[in-house]
C-alpha cells in the first residue's frame, strides 16, 4: 500500500510517498517520493524540491495564491511530470499528518473524523503556528481524495503518560484545571529514537532508560523508561526547557513582569523576543546556526563562545535532570540536525558524565556516524547517534491503526 504523510512548518511543508507491503520494514525505508516545500507568503511563491527512489528529481518555483494551492501542485508530481511514481492519486491508501498538539485530549494517533477535526481547531490557542497548517492539509486531502482515510499523529503524544508530578506547574491548581500543563513536543521523533536506539543496542525497549536529544533548531529531551516517556525539557508550549537556535528555553518568569512594568514590553512584544530573538542568535548576536557558532567562536569571537558555552551547560543540566528522573540510563542518544552532526557538541556534554562511567570513542564520534554507536566497549552508557524519521514514524502508525481497524 502507499501511504502519504504530510509534515507541515511554519513556512514548510515535507511531504512522503512511502510503500508498505505486508509486513513493516524492521528498518526506516527510502521514501518512494518526496517533496520539501518552502512558502514565502510575501511573495506568494514557494520554492519545490522533490527526489524519488529512482532517482528523479526537480527543483521549480510555485506560484499560488495559497499554502493549499502549493501542496494541491506538489501532488500532481506524484502522478504526471519528471517525478511521477504512481498513475493515478486514488492509488494512495492512506494519509498521515503530523499535528503538532494534541492537548489533553488525544494519547495516541487517532483516525481523523470531523469530531477530531473539531477538536484541532479548537487547540489553535495552543499551538497558533502549527494547529491550522496541520488542519489546512487535512481538509485539503479531503478536497483531492475525500473517500481516503487520514490519521493525526500527535507531537505531544507520546508524553501523555508524564507523572502528574511532572506534568502539573506549581502555580494554582486551576491552572491544571484549565488544561495549562506541560504536555511536551518532538514526541514523534523521540518515539521513533527510542525504538531505533533499543534496536542499535540489541536490546529490548523495555528494558531500557534512554535519554534522547532531538538537537535541531528546536532541542529538548525525553527521559524513556520501558518506552515511555516520563519526563521531558519541553512543556506547555515548545519554548520551555534548553537554550535553543531562537528560543530562550527556560527563564525566570518575573524577568518578563519586570519587562512589562519598568520598559513597557507588551505580551507580543515577549513572544517575539522569546521565540525569535533568544537562544544562541540573542546570545551570539550572529546567528542561530550552530554550524556557523561553532566557527565563530573557534576565530575567536567571545560571544559566540558565550553562546556555546551556555548551550552545552544547559543541555548537560538537563541531561542531569533526566538521568535522575530515570534513576539511571542506560543508552544516551543525539539526534536532529546539531545532534547528528556536530561531533564537538556530542563530545563537550558527553565530558561531563565520567562520573557515570560514561565513555566516548573519540575516533567514532567525529567520522559522522548515523545510527551508530559512539561510546567504548568499556563505557557503562551507550552513547547513540541516531538519524531521526519522524515522517517514517508518522507512516508506520498509520499503518499500524489500519492494521486493527
Amino acid at each position: 500500500m502507499h501511504i502519504l504523510v504530510l509534515n507541515a512548518g511554519s513556512s514548510s511543508q515535507k511531504s512522503r510517498l512511502y510503500t508498505i507491503d505486508e509486513a513493516l520494514p524492521t528498518t526506516a525505508p527510502e521514501p518512494l517520493w518526496q517533496a520539501d516545500t518552502e512558502w514565502m507568503a510575501e511573495k506568494g511563491t514557494a520554492q519545490l524540491k522533490i527526489r524519488t527512489a529512482h532517482g528523479q528529481q526537480l527543483q521549480q518555483t510555485i506560484t499560488a495564491a495559497s499554502r493549499a494551492n502549493v501542496l494541491e501542485e506538489t501532488l500532481q508530481t506524484l502522478w504526471s511530470g519528471p517525478t511521477q511514481v504512481i498513475d493515478q492519486l486514488s492509488t494512495i491508501t492512506a494519509a498521515g499528518h503530523r499535528v503538532v498538539h494534541g492537548g489533553p485530549h488525544y494519547q495516541t494517533s487517532m483516525l481523523i473524523t470531523a469530531e477530531v477535526k473539531d477538536t484541532i481547531r479548537q487547540l489553535r490557542p495552543f499551538a497558533p503556528l502549527h494547529n491550522p497548517l496541520n488542519l489546512e492539509g487535512i481538509e485539503t486531502l479531503e478536497r483531492i481524495l475525500p473517500n481516503m482515510p487520514q490519521f493525526a499523529v500527535f507531537d505531544t503524544a507520546f508524553h501523555s503518560q508524564i507523572p502528574l508530578k511532572t506534568a502539573i506547574y506549581p502555580g494554582p491548581y486551576s491552572w491544571y484545571e484549565h488544561d495549562i500543563r506541560r504536555y511536551g513536543f518532538h514526541g514523534i521523533s523521540h518515539q521513533y529514537c527510542a525504538k531505533r536506539s533499543a534496536q542499535l543496542v540489541e536490546r529490548e525497549l523495555h528494558e531500557l532508560r534512554i535519554v534522547n536529544c532531538h538537537l535541531g533548531n528546536g532541542c529538548s529531551l525525553a527521559a524513556i523508561r520501558d518506552g515511555i516517556s516520563i519526563d521531558t525539557t519541553m512543556g506547555f508550549t515548545p519554548l520551555e526547557g534548553l537554550m535553543m537556535g531562537t528560543r530562550s528555553g527556560t527563564v525566570d518568569p518575573s524577568i518578563l513582569v519586570y519587562l512589562q512594568r519598568e520598559q513597557g514590553v507588551s505580551a507580543d512584544e515577549l513572544e517575539h523576543l522569546l521565540n525569535k530573538e533568544s537562544g544562541l542568535l540573542g546570545i551570539s548576536g550572529l546567528t542561530q546556526d550552530m554550524r556557523t557558532i561553532l566557527q565563530a567562536s573557534q576565530a575567536g569571537n567571545a560571544r559566540a563562545q558565550l553562546a556555546l558555552d551556555m548551550y552545552i551547560y544547559r543541555l548537560q543540566t538537563f541531561i542531569g535532570a533526566m538521568v535522575a528522573a530515570l534513576g539511571g540510563i542506560d543508552v544516551l542518544t543525539f539526534t536532529g540536525g546539531v545532534g547528528e552532526n556536530a561531533a564537538s557538541i556530542r563530545a563537550a556534554t558527553c565530558a561531563a558524565f565520567g562520573f557515570l562511567k560514561l565513555e566516548l570513542d573519540e575516533e567514532k564520534n567525529a567520522d559522522s556516524p548515523v545510527d551508530q554507536e559512539i561510546s567504548t566497549p568499556t563505557s557503562a552508557v551507550r552513547v547513540l547517534v541516531v538519524h531521526t524519521e519522524e515522517d517514517w514514524e508518522i507512516a508506520r502508525e498509520s499503518w499500524q491503526i489500519m492494521q486493527h481497524a
